[in-house]
């Protein structure tokens, strides 16, 4: 076979090149301390590597998720907590006006401060985060929860609920519409509420009562004084539920219904049980500064007044519970965010690991054989420099 010394040399210069590109990417290898370079290094590797950093990205996007839902969150608990406190103000304001040694001078002292927290809660219910957007308006968050005019308060958000993706098969609510959290409050007792006839001339003061047993409920009825001593309850249609002889402070009840009234109800007078209906926050506090503001001229007056205020602490009671409900809730999701983020750290640990098994490069191993790559280069590069200086014409004489 022969062999031109054109061929020698190409063939030379292969092996050289050749040489040099596997040093090369043995020097790649050891500056990233990585084993797998590009997929067809380990094609097999590659694949697991991409899906390995893969899931740790969707760990690390879950984690940024878990915190913006944290941040959000933090801002509602902290505003559901101020909000508690306020209504717990209210309902020691309300205790404290509903005595039957107050005066109207008194009580407007107590009105003028009733009316400044009303003002705080209208700042709650449309407080904002950090970025601008109202945390009670739903998917409306450009836009301010509540609105009033004269005595009437508005929702101006909706029903949305925003939710973020912070596990693989885990969504956490980032908060609460604000006609859940101020608005649909059940009035009374949550069953039924009480009121008494405006017409009253007695001293009867009604309590928010109690369900003892299966009620009829949506239903009205009617409690009416035959004399000072004896009384009868009517249904919606006039038919007689119970009757019987009143004793101040005692229980009246009928159709799984405790009511007590107290005082001194007059012959004549009357008092309502009706189904609860959702009353909001503001027109709660709106009611009850208007009875503080009420001026009295008799004891019937001044038991109006009273009336007035034992419902509006009722539905006040309502309020805090319904609140310190939807807080409990909140710390619920802030506490699964935080059970998450240790879940995906355990995550990120276990493919780091993984990754590390794959990819890390044996820096010992891989310096030995940049020494041995480095001599067969030398020994390629000399012997190609011996082939290069034979030719024919060295032996002619």
């Amino acid at each position: 076979m022969r062999v031109s010394t054109a061929f020698m040399h190409q063939q030379a210069i292969n092996i050289i090149l050749d040489q040099q590109a596997r040093v090369n990417k043995t020097q790649q290898q050891i500056s990233t301390g990585k084993n797998v370079l590009k997929p067809s290094d380990n094609p097999a590797a590659s694949a697991d590597i991409m899906s390995l950093e893969e899931a740790f990205g969707r760990s690390v996007q879950y984690q940024d998720n878990g915190e913006r839902a944290r941040a959000r969150l933090g801002v509602e608990e902290t505003a559901l907590s101020d909000i508690a406190n306020t209504l717990q103000r209210l309902h020691e304001l309300s205790i404290q006006a509903n005595n039957a040694t107050q005066n109207d001078t008194s009580r407007a002292a107590i009105a003028n401060e009733v009316r400044l927290v009303l003002d705080g809660l209208m700042d709650l219910a449309n407080l904002q985060d950090p970025n601008g957007e109202y945390i009670f308006s739903g998917f409306k968050t450009q836009t301010p929860a509540y609105s009033r005019s004269g005595g009437v308060y508005t929702y101006n958000g909706d029903q949305g609920q925003r939710f973020i993706q912070i596990g693989s098969t885990r969504q956490v609510a980032m908060s609460d519409p604000g006609n859940d959290v101020f608005s649909r409050i059940k009035s009374g007792n949550g069953t039924f509420s009480t009121n008494e006839n405006p017409a009253n001339t007695g001293t009867g003061i009604i309590g928010p009562g109690r369900v003892v047993g299966a009620t009829s409920f949506p239903e009205t009825y009617a409690i009416s004084f035959l004399t000072a001593t004896t009384y009868e309850v009517r249904d919606s249609g006039a038919g007689l539920v119970a009757s019987g002889n009143y004793v101040g402070g005692d229980s009246i009840t009928f159709a799984g219904v405790e009511v007590k009234i107290t005082g001194g109800p007059a012959t004549g007078d009357s008092f309502t049980v009706t189904n609860s209906v959702n009353q909001d926050i503001f027109t709660t506090v709106e009611k009850l500064a208007a009875a503080l503001e009420t001026k009295t001229t008799s004891t019937a007056d001044k038991s109006h007044v009273q009336n007035s205020i034992t419902r509006e602490l009722a539905n006040i009671e309502r309020a805090l519970d319904n609140v310190l409900d939807i807080r409990s809730r909140v710390g619920a999701r802030i506490n699964a965010v935080e059970d998450q983020n240790n879940v995906s750290d355990g995550i990120k640990a276990s493919v780091q690991t993984t990754l590390s098994s794959i990819q890390t490069l044996d820096l010992s191993e891989a310096v030995s054989r940049l020494n041995r790559q480095l001599i067969t280069l030398q020994a390629a590069q000399t012997s190609f420099l011996r082939v290069q200086e034979l030719s024919l014409f060295n032996s002619i004489r």
